[in-house]
């Protein structure tokens, strides 16, 4: 009977689907499995793994500003008043302002976070186990819309075998019983993605949340320049209770 090889079919999409998700998630977390213990996170590994690239500019750029040693205009202009970097991501960004001093904070900020200095912040903390490669990430994403896709087709599958004939002893509800097995297959694996594969989409590994955690409870137990810093890596530049210096991000943001 057609409802027989439609229901095999949704059989095999689902299962496909769930099988791929399930064999990504397992390479994900086999590739988060070292816990990276007695290991403290500079302020740029906390950037990258709260935000990624961009957050690392981002907090280069703020810890300049604050130093005097880069001037962030209200208006989203960055201006080197000390063109000495005094690490390579301060040296990446200066580089992106360029040989005149002054650019606008937005190109700045995607130059410097395509620079090779956060290309080796992001392979240490890959190699440390708290952070999850790009290719890793990518497959996970990928399975988990491949997995949506087959909701669809399982939903698509049954509607069409409802509206073939089927068996005198065949009620319709039952070939609709049959379908609902594969879909529940299907939803359930995306709800589990949703609970348990979701932070591996994310810049950092189990262990490296578990690190920002710990990092973000101890800048809560204190107060200076150094946990404002914090703050803004971990937080973003919505941190930033300056107003001058939160104006010129404000505008950086609006031409994003």
């Amino acid at each position: 009977m057609l409802w027989v090889l439609l229901l095999l079919a949704a059989w095999a999409v689902a299962g496909t689907a769930c099988t791929r998700l399930c064999l990504a998630a397992v390479r994900a977390a086999a590739v988060a499995a070292e816990t990276g213990r007695g290991r403290e996170l500079t302020l740029y590994e906390a950037a990258f793994l709260s935000g990624g690239p961009r957050r690392v500019a981002d907090v280069t750029l703020v810890a300049m500003a604050r130093q005097r040693r880069l001037l962030l205009a209200h208006t989203g202009w960055a201006t080197v008043v000390d063109p000495r970097g005094r690490d390579d991501m301060e040296r990446s960004v200066i580089g992106a302002i360029g040989p005149e001093g002054q650019s606008r904070i937005a190109p700045v900020r995607s130059t410097a976070a395509t620079a090779d200095a956060v290309r080796g912040i992001a392979e240490g903390l890959v190699r440390a186990g708290l952070a999850v490669p790009d290719s890793a990430r990518t497959t996970v994403a990928a399975a988990v819309r491949q997995v949506r896709v087959a909701v669809v087709a399982v939903l698509g599958l049954g509607v069409a075998a409802l509206l073939t004939p089927t068996a005198p002893d065949m009620p319709r509800h039952l070939v609709a019983l049959w379908f609902a097995l594969p879909l529940t297959l299907a939803l359930s694996c995306l709800a589990v993605a949703r609970i348990e594969i979701h932070p591996y989409s994310r810049w950092a590994s189990p262990a490296g949340r578990q690190l920002l955690g710990a990092l973000t409870r101890s800048a809560d137990d204190t107060a200076d320049d150094r946990t404002f810093l914090t703050s803004v890596a971990v937080r973003g530049v919505g941190a930033i209770g300056e107003p001058d210096l939160r104006a010129a991000f404000a505008h950086r943001e609006a031409h994003d």
